[in-house]
């Protein structure tokens, strides 16, 4: 699938190092599929030993159904566990905005469709004052033009240019890439001599 924009609206995540056992605590990894991630992401911060809802925006009904989170600095920092990228995914989140961020974590995403561009520092903080004060702004990432446009606001973003030509020409699914190409997988190994 190629992925040349994300358009939607956004959740603002204030904070920096926002590591991997905060997006989901490690006692939900005994899951066998990732169908139910999305329902972990962020549970600690989220709810209260005893079950009540805590004060966060992944609570907040007015950015509920949100595609493009905007963190701080270092996101995704701390394991290499690939739960966190399918929680945020499973979440809904489609696309991921922050200064930087732990390079496993964002390889991870990558992996499995989710777009990670970086901005600067305070090109993050008025991106998430604006989602902030305008929840439900139209948001779009733009991978071509390497922006994000959000109301009336424009931000440089940038990603990888080997993650980016993955993400423009389809071929950030490896999966699928395998499935589409069984023939000549097929046709290769029955000429290998092993």
């Amino acid at each position: 699938m190629i992925i040349t924009k994300i358009e939607g609206h956004a959740v603002a995540l204030v904070g920096e190092d926002i590591d991997t056992d905060r997006i989901i605590p490690a006692r939900f990894l005994k899951e066998i599929t990732f169908e139910n991630m999305g329902k972990y992401a962020f549970y600690d911060a989220r709810f209260a030993e005893d079950g009540t809802v805590l004060d966060h925006p992944f609570n907040d009904p007015r950015f509920q159904g949100a595609s493009i989170l905007v963190a701080g600095r270092n996101f995704g920092c701390g394991s290499s566990r690939e739960h966190a990228p399918q929680a945020l995914k499973r979440y809904g989140i489609q696309a991921v905005l922050a200064p930087s961020f732990a390079e496993i974590f964002r390889g991870n995403c990558k992996a499995i469709g989710i777009a990670t561009m970086t901005l600067s520092e305070a090109a993050t903080a008025s991106l998430q004052t604006a989602i902030m004060q305008t929840p439900k702004l139209p948001v779009c990432v733009d991978l071509v033009n390497r922006q994000v446009v959000a109301g009336d606001m424009t931000v440089a973003v940038d990603m990888p240019d080997s993650h980016r030509q993955a993400f423009m020409s389809g071929t950030w699914e490896s999966i699928g890439l395998l499935v589409a190409n069984k023939e000549l997988i097929r046709d290769k190994d029955a000429v290998l001599p092993y």
